[in-house]
C-alpha cells in the first residue's frame, strides 16, 4: 500500500522532464527544501497542469519514489495571480524564489524562510510599498535567519532613521516586516546595506537580479 505525506509549501522552480513530466523544487515547511516529480503534469486536463508552477502555495500530497518523492495531489491557497500579472513585480518575486532556492537545503528547518518568502510575495502586491525596499527587507532579513548578517557596516555615517530600519528588520517578527515606508535617502542606504552583504556572502549572481537591475 502506498505511504503518502502530506506538506504545505511554495514552488520555487519547475522544469520539463520527457514528454509529459515535470520536476519541482519545492520549500516546505516539514521537510525543507525538496525535489519532486509531477507526473503527466504537463498533459492537458492534468489536475497538477496548473499547481506545479512557480509561486504556487498549498499543500501537496507526496509519496516516496526510489529517488525522490513523486506528487500525487496538490490543493493550491494562493496561486499570487495578481503577482504574475505585473511585469515588474513577477521578475522581484523570480528573484526572491532564487534566493530562496539558493539559500535552503533538504531536511533543514526552513519554516522561517518558507514564512519570509511568503510575506515578502504578498507585500509585492502592496501598492504602497516600493518594490525596492520590500527586496532590502526580504535580502537583510534573510540574511539574518540564515546568521549572515553581522549588522550596519562600519565605516559610514548612517542616517538615524536607516540605524532604526535596520534594527527593526532584524529584530521584527516576519508578519510585522512590510509595515512601515521609508525616505528616499534611507531607501538608498538600506540598497547599499544590502548590496554590500549581497556581494560579501552569496557566491554568485542570479539571473532574475540582473533583470531587476535593469528595470
Amino acid at each position: 500500500m502506498q505511504e503518502y505525506i502530506q506538506i504545505t509549501g511554495m514552488v520555487l522552480k519547475a522544469e520539463p522532464i520527457g514528454e509529459y513530466d515535470r520536476r519541482v523544487v519545492i520549500l516546505t515547511r516539514e521537510k525543507g527544501k525538496i525535489s519532486a516529480f509531477a507526473r503527466g503534469a504537463r498533459r492537458q486536463g492534468s489536475r497538477l497542469l496548473a499547481a506545479v508552477e512557480p509561486f504556487c502555495f498549498g499543500e501537496f500530497k507526496l509519496y516516496a519514489g526510489r529517488n525522490a518523492y513523486n506528487i500525487a495531489d496538490a490543493a493550491i491557497s494562493n496561486y499570487f495571480e495578481e503577482l504574475r500579472a505585473d511585469y515588474e513585480s513577477a521578475y522581484y518575486g523570480m528573484y526572491f524564489l532564487e534566493l530562496m532556492d539558493y539559500y535552503t537545503r533538504e531536511n533543514n528547518d526552513e519554516k522561517e524562510m518558507l514564512k519570509l518568502l511568503y510575506q515578502s510575495l504578498r507585500a509585492l502586491l502592496h501598492k504602497g510599498l516600493d518594490n525596492r525596499l520590500v527586496r532590502y527587507i526580504f535580502e537583510l532579513k534573510a540574511m539574518v535567519i540564515n546568521g549572515e548578517f553581522p549588522g550596519l557596516p562600519a565605516g559610514t555615517e548612517w542616517e538615524k532613521s536607516t540605524e532604526y530600519a535596520v534594527s527593526y528588520i532584524a529584530e521584527a517578527d516576519i508578519a510585522k516586516l512590510y509595515t512601515f515606508t521609508v525616505a528616499p535617502k534611507v531607501l538608498e542606504q538600506l540598497g547599499a546595506i544590502a548590496d554590500e552583504y549581497r556581494k560579501r556572502y552569496l557566491d554568485r549572481p542570479f539571473k532574475s537580479l540582473e533583470i531587476v537591475d535593469n528595470l
